[in-house]
C-alpha cells in the first residue's frame, strides 16, 4: 500500500527544507502531495525559490495522510502557525496516532503553540528555542518521540526527511535513498 504525506506550504518557508523534504519522499515512493495554506498555490520561499504547490490546504482537509509535514523557515511558521484549519488537522493527525513532523523553526512556534509537543523529546532550531514550554528540548539533529518527528535545520534536512522515509517505508528503503543521494 502507497504511503502518503502531506507537505503543507506558505508563504517563506525555508527553500531547502522544503525541497529536500518534497524530494526525498518522493524518491521513497511516498506518494507526496504539497499544500498551500494561502490564498494561492505559487509561493515564494525564505530566500526567493518559487514554489508551485500542488493543492490548496483547504481542498485535501478531509483526505487521509500517514505523515503531515512543516517545513520551517521563521515567516512560513509564523503563517502555519496562525493557521486554525491547519492546526486543527494536525491535531487530528497526532491524536489518531499518526506521524506529523517539523523541522526549523516550525517545531517550536507552530506544533508547541499548538500544544502538540507537552512531554515529548523534540528539537528545532535553536534560534527559536526560547519559545518552547512544556516538552524536553533534545540538541541532536532529529528526534524521533512516537509519532512526533522534529528536525533542527536545514543541515539536518537529508537525515530528518530519510528519517520519515524509514518510518513509512522501513529501512530498506531508506538504505536504498540514502545510497542514491550519496548518504
Amino acid at each position: 500500500m502507497t504511503q502518503r504525506a502531506l507537505i503543507v506550504v506558505a508563504e517563506g518557508v525555508d527553500d531547502l527544507q522544503t525541497v529536500t523534504l518534497i524530494d526525498v519522499l518522493r524518491q521513497s515512493e511516498v506518494e507526496v502531495l504539497v499544500a498551500s495554506i494561502e490564498n494561492r498555490r505559487m509561493l515564494t520561499c525564505a530566500r526567493g525559490t518559487r514554489l508551485t504547490a500542488d493543492a490548496m490546504l483547504l481542498d485535501v482537509l478531509a483526505q487521509s495522510f500517514d505523515l503531515i509535514v512543516l517545513p520551517g523557515g521563521e515567516t512560513g511558521a509564523q503563517h502555519m502557525a496562525a493557521s486554525q484549519p491547519l492546526q486543527q488537522r494536525v491535531q487530528q493527525q497526532a491524536k489518531a496516532g499518526s506521524f506529523y513532523a517539523a523541522i526549523g523553526e516550525s517545531p517550536a512556534i507552530a506544533l508547541n503553540a499548538w500544544g502538540l509537543l507537552r512531554q515529548r523529546k523534540m528539537t528545532c532550531h535553536n534560534d527559536v528555542s526560547q519559545h518552547l514550554s512544556g516538552c524536553n528540548f533534545v540538541d541532536q539533529p532529529v528526534v524521533v518521540d512516537g509519532n512526533c518527528i522534529t528536525a533542527q535545520h536545514s543541515a539536518a534536512a537529508i537525515g530528518f526527511a530519510l528519517t520519515l522515509v524509514e518510518l513509512l517505508e522501513g529501512k530498506v528503503m531508506r538504505g536504498q535513498v540514502a545510497h542514491l543521494l550519496g548518504c
